[in-house]
């Protein structure tokens, strides 16, 4: 019997080309998994789409003296292409400026608030008096003080992966014009209560968890279990989904909590695209359904902890028959980074090899089949142009490709150029067929 199947794909911000370290991290693994699941006959629903919100988009436009909507609009133009040359099969990939998307978000946020998972606090947040407004997020860099990282950002450090505060970075200076002459200054926001979540997080990620991989259920485990605490869910920026309330004009919804979202309202958007909108539902509240989120591993706080607390503070939304909750993720198998020159892609170092500029020289099947056999599904890996080169001349094409011309060659002569029928299979030919769908 057919199983439902969906597949959330990492939503890219929309501030830059992809390269090739998106790519083997969060890309191709659910292209590849989502082929196989509907060759085993699944009904599968890959969406995704564009991340268009946050600071990463509005300290680009800075930079460029542009809209944000001109930046994620070009980058959104240049997902689409680069996806369709390398041939990824979404059913969906949208972005999170739509009105579909600003409405279920709102609508979750609601429905938390409602819950009673939302409290608002004021919070002491960094100010440049030099630029006159508050600094979220990626607008500041700092030390980390979690692991001395000189270069973190205001809301997570990318070297040990830990989920920061602007105003906890050691030394913090503003990413647009280097002020170091910050204050703190007092604000008010929501925040979603994680330490209510606790138990259920705790009892969600304690079992039925062995097909997780180690160090995904390992990070998780250990991000509970060394205590929860309130994460604000709204921001002083002005792009981005506004909060539905009065008074809270000049706040958006913090971008980590409603790209995440996305998933769900990217299946609602799907549904209509079908003239079937409910079907959705068979995806989102089903039991039996299979939930996968594809993601690099600086997302995985994010997709296993944080979304889970999401949806278990929503519980049930735009289906009132419907009699169990929104679904948690069944899995989230997150890959670790392919490095370029000893560290992770980065233009700043010159170390940069972006998705069109790659497939502007080679087709994408070698570069696909590259991908796959030193994917860093458990530990970083490394690419290199002198390796690409010769795993696409030994492997790919001597011996792979030498294995499908000699068959192929061999049929066509000795059987008139047709595919033979099978004849009876004997013990030797079961073993084989047996030790394949063992690997499945």
């Amino acid at each position: 019997m057919a199983r439902k199947i969906l597949i959330g794909v990492a939503w890219p911000y929309a501030n830059g080309y992809q390269h090739l370290g998106h790519l083997a991290g969060a890309y191709l693994p659910p292209d590849i998994f989502a082929r196989y699941q509907r060759l085993a006959g699944n009904d599968v629903l890959m969406v995704s789409g564009s991340d268009a919100h946050g600071t990463p988009i509005t300290v680009r436009a800075d930079a460029e003296g542009v809209t944000p909507r001109e930046i994620f609009e070009r980058y959104h133009k240049t997902f689409l292409e680069t996806y369709q040359q390398i041939g990824l099969t979404f059913d969906l990939f949208t972005h999170t400026d739509t009105e579909n998307h600003h409405r279920v978000s709102q609508g979750i946020f609601l429905k938390t608030l409602e819950n009673g998972y939302l409290y608002k606090e004021v919070q002491r947040q960094l100010y440049s008096p030099q630029e006159g407004r508050f600094l979220p997020d990626r607008y500041v860099e700092g030390t980390c003080p979690n692991c001395g990282f000189p270069d973190a950002r205001g809301d997570q450090c990318d070297n040990c992966g830990k989920l920061l505060e602007p105003s906890e970075l050691i030394g913090p200076r503003s990413k647009a014009s280097g002020d170091t002459a910050l204050e703190v200054r007092d604000t008010e926001h929501y925040f979603l209560d994680l330490a209510r979540l606790h138990d259920e997080l705790e009892a969600y990620l304690s079992t039925g968890k062995e097909h997780w991989r180690p160090q995904v259920i390992n990070f998780a485990r250990n991000y509970v279990q060394s205590g929860l605490h309130g994460r604000p869910i709204t921001r002083d920026i002005d792009w981005g989904i506004p909060l539905p309330l009065p008074g809270y004009e000049g706040k958006r919804l913090y971008v980590w909590f409603e790209a995440v979202i996305g998933y769900f309202s990217a299946s609602i958007e799907w549904a209509r695209n079908q003239g079937t909108p409910e079907a959705w539902q068979a995806w989102w509240y089903d039991p039996a359904a299979l939930t996968y989120y594809f993601i690099g591993k600086d997302n995985i706080p994010f997709h296993t902890v944080i979304w889970p607390a999401e949806l278990l503070a929503v519980g049930k939304i735009y289906c009132d028959d419907c009699e169990t909750n929104l679904n948690l993720p069944y899995d989230v198998p997150a890959n670790e980074y392919l490095n370029f020159r000893g560290g992770k892609f980065s233009k700043s170092r010159g170390a940069f090899v972006d998705v069109p500029y790659f497939l502007s020289r080679y087709d994408p099947d070698p570069l696909r089949y590259y991908l796959t056999a030193t994917a860093p599904e458990t530990r970083d890996t490394e690419f290199s142009w002198d390796d690409f080169v010769e795993r696409n001349n030994n492997e790919l094409v001597a011996t792979w490709g030498n294995l499908a011309n000699r068959m192929l060659s061999f049929a066509y002569k000795r059987f008139d150029g047709r595919v033979p029928e099978p004849g009876e299979l004997d013990e030797e030919d079961r073993a084989l067929l047996n030790k394949v769908e063992a690997g499945f």
